[in-house]
């Protein structure tokens, strides 16, 4: 079965512009989406559901929180695939996370529509700049590296092995007193569920080749 091109030490070719492309409007898409989905005020996503929920015992901030958490995936990734840890994944958290900080200062995702249409729509996006990201196989998202692993060692669909991550992780920051809403629930539902078909149409609308899970590319490239 062949391997992921995941980012990481091993690899000697420079990207292609397409996939610098696909990994900015990805950035974007999923940083607007989470601005919208957070001024929609109606719950929060499962990672900031578990890193409340651990505050609630532990000195810590969101940021740090997160920060430690994805280094726990990247740690699993690296031993499960005996790769050695990358460090793309925590160029992407912070950029998206600055940019999501603008977007809030600025009020940019300040809609003139209902905060559950806002909701929605946040969630749409996050789901669709989240497959870009994976799709350029650049700085991906460190609970995605697991996901993708999770697929490629027990041959689970993408979005199965998504949602049984983010499942998990919801569950435990909820059983650590983390908040959840119908907000939490429609991310875990439409984000975990869409990412991979929204790959698949990357690939036979805009034809972009998928170079983080190339299992999933309908783009054939020349031998």
């Amino acid at each position: 079965m062949a391997k992921s091109v995941i980012p990481g030490p091993k690899r000697s070719r420079g990207f292609e512009p397409a996939q610098f492309a696909a990994y900015l409007a990805g950035c974007v898409s999923f940083s607007y989406g989470a601005a919208c989905f957070i001024r929609s005020d109606l719950g929060t996503d499962p990672l900031d559901v578990f890193a409340l929920g651990l505050l609630e015992h532990l000195p810590l901030t969101i940021g740090i929180a997160q920060a430690l958490f994805a280094a726990l995936c990247i740690a699993v990734w690296s031993i499960w695939n005996r790769r050695r840890p990358v460090f793309s994944p925590f160029v992407t958290f912070l950029f998206c996370g600055s940019m999501i900080d603008v977007m809030r200062a600025w009020d940019l995702a300040g809609l003139p529509v209902p905060d559950a249409a806002l909701m929605v729509l946040g969630s749409l996006l996050c789901a669709y700049g989240s497959s870009l990201i994976i799709i350029s196989g650049i700085g991906i998202r460190a609970m995605d590296l697991l996901a993708i692993s999770m697929t490629e060692h027990w041959r689970w669909p993408f979005w199965a092995a998504k949602f049984s991550t983010e499942l998990l992780l919801l569950v435990s920051g909820y059983l650590l007193g983390g908040p959840v809403g119908i907000g939490t629930v429609c991310f875990l539902v439409v984000v975990d569920l869409l990412v991979q078909p929204l790959m698949r149409l990357n690939g036979s609308v805009l034809r972009l080749r998928n170079v983080g899970m190339p299992s999933l590319s309908v783009v054939r490239t020349a031998a």
